[in-house]
């Protein structure tokens, strides 16, 4: 058993993962957590209509069949993946005002990547052949040159210079770029979409697979990972706000909360970088840390909630549009049995932020009739809305390390994994790493 005792400030996706690392390690890990619930973003909320109480996700998430360090992670705090999750092969279908998909990309499922993808866009449908020549030509040379780009810059631009017409950016790299790094594709940085899109179409076939969750997130990360690191040895603590964070003379730190004061002889802050502020006053060291981190922007995700008479369905469990504000449709029904729940997810900063919740969720609600004329009115709707879900994944964008120079002092979260846009993945793959520095 080590010596250390490590304190990890946040339990969401990366101080759960630090904390399950370090535990599995024999380390002495106490976590603390501001808010009554574990998870960060990655939780379920609990909604009343007419008396009745639906639990619903903070939003909805896809993970990638390339996220390993989140599937390993799972797996080892005995969560069964087919349980969990519904696995999709690469299925892209786009619509805009009609049942019939404007776009219809689909990956082989007998060939290996990324000839899976390949002869996928060979086959699909909506785009000309010099239009399917054109991205496969691009698939050919991202994956000749390894992914790498000399010099990172907004994706459009890239894409344009790549001979990708505006209807193929349309129709395959932006819903590509949207679900995979939440930012528009005007500003998005072409060097981590690639780096997603390497991961995903190298190595197995399975990498491109959808995960979508069918149970709800508490069950699927929270829980059982809080489980894995009691039953390790390791202490949570809820509603355990640190309103301090000191470093005494003998190089231990001091974590304060309401009614406690606690000595570690490390420190893993796993709180969004918004928090930073008041936890690093002490640390004169780590302003320029504070400055990267401020000078951030953020992203939203709306997550719009449409319950239909429990009879109804849509064709798809999970459904795209263009040309429209709704992005992607999941049918919660036959994802999940919570029977004509629609749930609707708009990325990114647009035009939906301008109407209030009624407006955004009746203008969704059109669009769905539009393309799927049998739904009725909803019988109830409710919208979530993380106005700053996610940070913006822009070219050239400053990110901390995980190592800080004030001694044995850690940064945990997807803005310090400098490989990836803001996903569960790069979270706990940050923790990990953090874990991984300590000894």
């Amino acid at each position: 058993m080590s010596k250390a005792h490590v304190a990890i400030i946040g339990g969401g996706c990366a101080g759960l993962s630090a904390a399950a690392t370090l535990t599995e390690r024999g380390y002495a890990v106490t976590l603390f957590e501001a808010s009554p619930h574990l998870g960060g973003r990655a939780r379920t909320v609990l909604v009343e209509n007419n008396s009745l109480m639906y639990v619903l996700d903070n939003g909805q998430h896809i993970l990638l069949g390339a996220y390993r360090e989140t599937l390993d992670l799972l797996n080892k705090a005995g969560v069964d993946e087919a349980e969990a999750f519904l696995r999709l092969p690469l299925k892209i279908n786009l619509h805009s005002v009609s049942s019939t998909p404007d776009f219809l990309l689909k990956s082989e499922s007998l060939l290996p990547a990324p000839l899976n993808l390949l002869f996928g866009l060979f086959g699909c449908e909506g785009l000309s052949f010099s239009e399917r020549a054109a991205a496969i030509k691009l698939m050919a040379q991202l994956k000749m040159n390894g992914y790498q780009i000399a010099t990172d810059t907004a994706l459009e631009a890239f894409l344009t210079s790549k001979n990708q017409n505006a209807k193929l950016i349309e129709v395959l790299w932006e819903p590509l770029c949207l679900a995979a790094l939440n930012t528009p594709i005007a500003v998005a940085s072409t060097r981590i979409f690639l780096n997603v899109l390497r991961d995903s179409f190298t190595g197995s076939k399975k990498n491109s697979d959808f995960l979508i969750p069918k149970l709800d997130l508490s069950k699927i990360i929270a829980n059982p990972l809080s489980q894995y690191i009691q039953a390790k040895g390791g202490t949570i603590k809820l509603d355990s706000r640190v309103r301090k964070l000191k470093m005494e003379n003998d190089g231990q730190y001091t974590v304060t909360t309401g009614d406690e004061h606690l000595a570690f002889s490390h420190v893993i802050i796993a709180t969004p970088p918004s928090r930073l502020n008041n936890l690093l006053t002490a640390f004169p060291k780590l302003q320029n840390t504070l400055v990267v981190t401020e000078s951030f922007g953020y992203q939203p995700i709306f997550t719009i909630y449409l319950q239909y008479p429990a009879d109804i369905k849509l064709p798809n469990i999970m459904t795209g549009f263009t040309k429209n504000i709704s992005q992607w449709a999941f049918d919660k029904g036959q994802l999940c049995g919570q029977k004509g729940l629609v749930a609707v997810v708009v990325s990114a900063s647009g035009v939906h932020q301008q109407l209030s919740h009624e407006e955004l969720a009746l203008k969704v609600a059109n669009e769905l009739h539009q393309v799927f004329p049998h739904l009725p009115k909803p019988l109830w709707n409710k919208v979530i809305a993380e106005k700053r879900a996610t940070f913006s994944c822009v070219p050239n964008l400053a990110r901390p390390s995980n190592k800080t120079v004030q001694p044995n002092l850690f940064l945990a979260g997807d803005y310090t994994y400098a490989d990836y846009p803001s996903t569960i993945e790069g979270a706990i793959r940050s923790g990990i790493a953090c874990a991984n520095l300590i000894n």
